[in-house]
Formats: C-alpha cells, structure tokens, sequence
C-alpha cells in the first residue's frame, strides 16, 4: 500500500489540474465577451462630392464619361449610387449619346447603369437618321454593349415622329429602335421618306 500512495498522489494531482486548467478556460470562455459575427448591410463606405469618371474598352479607347454632382459606396453590393448623374457615350465611330437622370445606380463595375426619376437620352442626329430622344421614369445602360432599355413607360421622339409604349430597347450600335406595346404612334411623312432612302441606300 506504501508503495502505491505516490502514484495515487500523483494520480490525483494530475487529475486536480486538469480539472482547473479546464474549469479556467471555461470560465474565460464566457468572462471574455467575443465580438458578434460581422453582418454587412447596405451601408455606404465611402463617398464623393463632383465626380467624373471616365471607362474605356478593351483596347483603351475611352467609350463612357460619367459626371455628378456626388456618389456613395455601398459595399454589400459594390454598387454606387449617385446625384443629378450625366453618362456621356462615347463609343469611336458610333453617335453620341448623353444620358441624364435625378439618380443613378451603378453596378457590375460599371457595365450596369440604372437612371432613376426624369431619365432621358439624346442621341444627336447623324447623316442617316434624326435625333432621339427617350422619356421615361427609368432607363437601363449597357455602356459596353452601348445598349439602352427600359420596361417602364417610355416616350420617344425622332425628328418629327413620336410614339409611346410600354418598354423599348435602343442599340446605338446598329441604331435600331425597337417600342413594345405601341400605346401612340406618330410617324411624319418627311421621316418615313428618309426611313425609305436610308433602307434602298443599304440594299445598293
């Protein structure tokens, strides 16, 4: 019996600090205040006064110049919003178009534009065709595509014509104009003579 009370004690010691070492930890454990799992909101986290920026296409060429009076960061998203936005299209060898609104989103870095609230575009006359413009409460730009759409109500005027409808979609690329859901049409005889020059012109 003599022989194994040493190893009894120790036996028991050990036991004794293990016990401590793991009622301490616990007890850390829950003394410690841990932060709380960081949930992000749409928040801005940054933000600017007058701003211009300016994108370009693959091979550097400018094709969008985007000014406000001021733009936040939200970084849920990675969207920015901003103030009285004008989104200039630039694209070499294709009409200007400048794009106003009260405010705009912009998301997919860049590639989506949202105008919200008084939105027009103004595609300025070319050789073959008439100025354009597009009314309506939002409007959608694909700067890349150079692309503009909308399934709001939306009221175009080219040149003498006007017509209305619920959705259209405008590729500056090609310049066609497509206007879904015709409520209002309005075509001048002095457009569809130069619609019919410009459609034998591209046969020939």
């Amino acid at each position: 019996m003599k022989e194994r009370a040493p190893a009894l004690i120790a036996f028991f010691l050990l036991a004794v600090l293990v016990i401590t070492a793991w009622w301490a930890a616990d007890y850390a454990q829950r003394a410690i205040p841990i932060d709380p799992e960081i949930k992000i909101t749409h928040e801005p986290d940054a933000w600017t006064g007058k701003f211009v920026m300016v994108s370009s296409d693959r091979t550097g060429h400018a094709i969008n110049r985007l000014s406000g009076d001021s733009m936040v960061h939200f970084p849920d998203d990675d969207s920015y919003d901003a103030v009285n936005p004008i989104l200039i299209g630039v694209h070499p060898e294709r009409p200007r178009v400048v794009s106003t609104s009260d405010t705009a989103t912009m998301k997919e870095h860049g590639n989506l534009v949202i105008l919200r609230g008084n939105a027009h575009i103004h595609r300025f006359p070319t050789a073959e065709n008439s100025a354009l413009d597009v009314r309506s409460e939002e409007l959608t730009v694909l700067p890349e595509e150079d692309i503009i759409k909308t399934d709001k109500l939306a009221d175009v005027k080219q040149g003498n014509s006007k017509m209305k409808g619920q959705g259209m979609i405008y590729n500056n690329k090609t310049q066609q104009l497509n206007v879904f859901a015709n409520t209002d049409v309005t075509i001048s005889p002095q457009d569809m003579d130069k619609a019919t020059k410009n459609k034998e012109g591209s046969q020939q």
